[in-house]
């Protein structure tokens, strides 16, 4: 293999490491939202990435999580390279970058600024949502292809991992949550359970899945909120499959545009 093509290789290999890493509080891969802005590997294997984020003042205990993420899956990678990631454009981007290079926590980087930060409880608290949110998407597929609320229910974990045609992607999803918020279930053990391990009773089942509905649609508004900060702040395109801020506005009123005129 010639070095341009293992550099190559290995250039795809850190691509897919990384977007393994998701946005905590969207749960989208931070590759898919566009915040890994570039990523070069060098002839000796070492790896240089730069990550941007929508605003100046995005919280920096989500950038932490993130760049955590993308350290970890950088860490991961066969060759063992060394790497740097650069966050640009933050009001933190110092301090983060600094700590994150020399394998400092987010308590010791921030010490003086967020004396007290529990991240744990704010990393659980996203695991939450994201559980809920992909829950609530293969809910609906299954919804949409007609299944009845007692066969959703009563679905297995065994059932769950080889879903029917067209319901692929939502269960795999759903079961790599599943997995990590209940890793030792049975395999007979029901397959939509709550976050706390509850069966969902199917007399409560309408107003179970609206609360996820809505954990749902507040998760795609902030992804649509940044994709279009990001957008504005670096006068970038929108891909046309993505959710933009239009997708939640109510349509204009009739003849708005005329009235406006006069």
């Amino acid at each position: 293999m010639t070095p341009s093509s293992l550099r190559a290789e290995r250039e795809t290999e850190v691509w897919a490491a990384v977007a393994m890493v998701n946005d905590p509080e969207l749960d989208e891969a931070v590759t898919e939202m566009g915040f890994v802005e570039r990523i070069d590997v060098a002839e000796d294997g070492s790896v240089a990435l730069d990550f941007r984020l929508p605003t100046y003042w995005c919280s920096p205990n989500f950038a932490f999580l993130m760049l955590d993420g993308v350290r970890n899956a950088l860490g991961s990678l066969f060759w063992r390279p060394e790497f740097t990631i650069t966050l640009h454009d933050h009001l933190f981007a110092d301090e983060v970058n600094q700590g994150v290079a020399a394998g400092k926590g987010f308590a010791e980087i921030f010490e003086e600024l967020a004396p007290g930060e529990d991240l744990e409880a704010l990393r659980a608290k996203f695991q939450m949502k994201a559980f809920q949110k992909r829950q609530e998407a293969a809910l609906a597929q299954m919804r949409q292809a007609d299944w009845s609320t007692d066969a959703m229910l009563g679905l297995s974990r065994q059932e769950l991992e080889a879903p029917p045609a067209g319901l692929e992607t939502a269960f795999e999803r759903y079961r790599q949550a599943l997995r990590a918020r209940f890793p030792d279930a049975a395999p007979g053990a029901p397959a939509f359970v709550d976050w706390e391990g509850r069966p969902v009773a199917a007399e409560a089942f309408g107003d179970y899945l609206a609360r996820l509905r809505a954990v749902r649609i507040n998760m795609e508004f902030n992804g649509a909120l940044c994709r279009g900060l990001k957008q504005v702040r670096y006068h970038e395109k929108s891909a046309d499959a993505e959710l933009t801020l239009v997708d939640f506005l109510p349509p204009p009123e009739p003849n708005c545009g005329a009235s406006a005129r006069r």
